[in-house]
């Protein structure tokens, strides 16, 4: 009896959820007990990251590989055939800029998302944590320039079109030599080029989500928009969405216009950059971060074009705060991402509806 007993105990411990039609993922398909095992068995030491979406630990596994494995929880079948389809195939995309991801492991109310360990952490940990050192500003335009070269072939370059969906700097993660990559895909949908994209459902984190989002849907224009909150996120040394701030700097895209209307747009540079930096290069790296926020999706350059703007390979439009659209803002509320519909098992950022009438920098 105790033999037995311990014989279902250990069955229980690592049993795992399998579908016939998960036969054809089988090779991008890792085992309970392996990742267990690589992890310590998912023990405190080992865990490198906490949030809303479940926790992330660093592991080992016996060949010597090091990797990040990423625990979410979910309710509910509906959409895993497809969502274990895009898992496998983001796996499948190649750019030295994306975070590898290797594969995945189903058990009960739990899936596990298994990607390359990067060492240093990600970039939000360097901006937002005195115990870790301001990144200089060469690090940071680097950083720029890897992010946008992975988000224009996500866009262009692979057999489908791969929409991101949640670019900040808590996704963007940081290697061995400091390069950064692109992470958690959580979130991505891919679609066929030339496809109507506009049914993808509006999802994000607040301060990065476009305002034509909840209308139009999402688009490689959202992503823009994303990236554009990204830049000012970046360059700024701060969240695009501070509430505790005073009502004037609470909305980064709507501040960096102020101080750009003002004369003042290098005023709003990060005070703990260290090292030397072009004060001709922030000043462009500010404007590109309002141009790629605009209200108006169709005024947003692809993220081809901003790779040649970063690369100075090309000189930006010729645009000023006077023109409609830049330093649009959006106040918004949280309701539950159950509301529109989002399954759980991506709920690793908070869905929004937009409340407020959108306001270009001028109030209209």
């Amino acid at each position: 009896m105790v033999l037995g007993g311990v014989y279902w105990y250990n069955r229980n411990k690592f049993a795992e959820v399998r579908e016939p039609w998960e036969k054809e993922y089988g090779p991008h398909r890792f085992s309970y007990k392996s990742l267990y095992k690589a992890t310590n068995g998912f023990g405190n030491d080992c865990r490198i990251g906490k949030g809303g979406f479940g926790e992330v630990y660093k592991g080992i596994l016996p060949v010597g590989r090091h990797i990040a494995v990423k625990r979410l929880s979910h309710d509910a079948e509906q959409g895993m055939k497809q969502f274990v389809a895009e898992v496998v195939t983001m796996g499948n995309l190649q750019h030295r800029n994306l975070v590898p991801l290797l594969g995945y492991c189903r058990r009960k109310g739990e899936l596990l998302l298994v990607s390359e360990y990067m060492p240093n952490g990600s970039l939000d940990q360097y901006l937002f944590h005195d115990q870790n050192p301001s990144p200089s500003w060469f690090q940071r335009i680097s950083i720029f320039k890897d992010i946008a070269s992975a988000l224009s072939y996500l866009h262009t370059g692979a057999k489908q079109v791969v929409l991101h969906r949640d670019i900040k700097a808590s996704n963007v993660m940081l290697d061995s030599e400091f390069n950064g990559r692109l992470g958690d895909f959580g979130m991505a949908r891919f679609h066929d080029h030339g496809a109507n994209l506009s049914a993808t459902a509006a999802v994000g984190t607040i301060g990065y989500m476009a305002p034509e989002l909840i209308t139009m849907g999402t688009s490689t224009k959202t992503d823009v928009y994303a990236f554009g909150a990204f830049l000012l996120e970046v360059t700024c040394g701060r969240r695009p969405v501070e509430p505790e701030l005073p009502a004037g700097k609470q909305y980064l895209v709507k501040w960096v216009f102020e101080c750009w209307n003002q004369g003042s747009l290098l005023e709003t540079r990060d005070p703990r950059l260290r090292g030397e930096f072009s004060f001709e290069e922030v000043e462009m790296v500010l404007k590109l971060g309002l141009l790629c926020t605009d209200a108006m999706p169709e005024s947003r350059p692809g993220m081809g074009q901003v790779v040649q703007y970063l690369n100075r390979d090309l000189p930006l439009p010729d645009f000023s705060p006077s023109t409609p659209g830049i330093g649009a803002f959006m106040p918004v509320s949280m309701e539950a991402s159950s509301a529109i519909g989002v399954p759980s098992l991506r709920n690793s950022s908070i869905s929004l509806f937009v409340t407020h009438t959108i306001l270009d920098g001028h109030g209209r």
